[in-house]
């Protein structure tokens, strides 16, 4: 298996922020409202756009975009939230939305985080 790391955003740990895998797929990992080491965004649909813009950094290093996003997996602090995040995220991508899963989870100081995978466009 090929595998290629891909930059964009800034690792909170020991991980890189994309992965293409076989020169096609991008997984991306789970992006957070963090810019310069800070939360940014006070409502959960201000933190979903900020990670949405860190995903989309990382897709874009990969040479990908939303629109070619397959899969995202979305982890809530509060499932409270979730009216807010589905807006938010509902506005950022375009048709046809990708399958998405969302679940409430522990998260570490922020509202929201998301990840996905990619197809990269034929060139």
């Amino acid at each position: 298996m090929s595998k290629q790391a891909v930059g964009g955003t800034t690792p909170g740990g020991a991980y890189s922020p994309g992965i293409v895998a076989e020169g096609k797929f991008v997984y991306v990992a789970g992006q957070v409202p963090v810019r310069d080491g800070i939360v940014v965004g006070d409502t959960a649909a201000e933190q979903t756009i900020v990670a949405l813009e860190n995903l989309a950094a990382v897709l874009a290093q990969a040479g990908a975009g939303l629109a070619d996003v397959v899969r995202c997996g979305v982890y809530l602090s509060d499932m409270a939230d979730f009216a807010e995040m589905n807006d938010a995220y509902q506005e950022t991508f375009p048709e046809p939305l990708p399958a998405r899963t969302t679940v409430g989870v522990a998260l570490a100081g922020f509202k929201v985080e998301i990840d996905c995978i990619a197809v990269l466009p034929s060139s």
